[in-house]
Formats: structure tokens, sequence, C-alpha cells
């Protein structure tokens, strides 16, 4: 039996995130068991523009959009968030705390 990719299994976890919710790479990689491996949750949705991946959802432990630069255009990524009614302001989610999806607590 063929073994999983750890990014296969990041986009398993970021195929969940619901509409209108963001998670942080960070918070992927601890609940895949890689707590340290934020970066690598990050390598990963640069690949995973054709997986059918959610990545805008995907934001740093703050709510900062740190990935739109892999994203076709300037605003694509903001302008993803904005249409699920995720505000966005200076590059940051309005109201990460009650927005935040967290895998360790949805996924049990």
């Amino acid at each position: 039996m063929e073994e999983v990719s750890f990014f296969d299994k990041v986009y398993d976890v970021a195929r969940l995130i619901p509409y209108g919710r963001v998670t942080s790479y960070g918070a992927i990689a601890k609940y895949l068991g890689a707590a340290r491996s934020a970066r690598m949750v990050g390598w990963a949705m640069n690949n995973s523009h054709t997986k059918d991946v959610p990545a805008h959802r995907v934001v740093n432990r703050v709510g900062v959009l740190t990935g739109k630069h892999h994203f076709e255009g300037t605003n694509l990524m903001q302008q993803l968030l904005e249409n699920e009614g995720v505000k966005v302001e200076d590059n940051q989610v309005v109201d990460f705390k009650n927005l935040f999806w967290d895998p360790a607590q949805e996924l049990r």
C-alpha cells in the first residue's frame, strides 16, 4: 500500500476548512503531529494550485495573508477570502480569533 505524503495529508486537512473560516500553517502542522513543521505546510500550500485545495483559507498564526504572493494577481487571496465574507484589512484577517478554525478541536 502506498504511503500518503505529508503534503497530501496537509491537503486533506485544508479541504475540511469551512467556507468563511481560516486556519494557520501551524495549526495544520500540529494537528498532523508535526508541530514544528508550519513552514512545510506553507510549502504544501504553495504547491497546491492544481489540487483543488482552498489554500486561501490558510494564513499565519496571527491572521496575516503571508501566502498571498503565491496567488495569481496582486489581491487574489484577499478577494477569495472576502468572497466568503472574511474581512481583510492591511493583509490581515479582521476578527481572526472568531474566524479561526482549529483542526485539533474540530476533527477529534
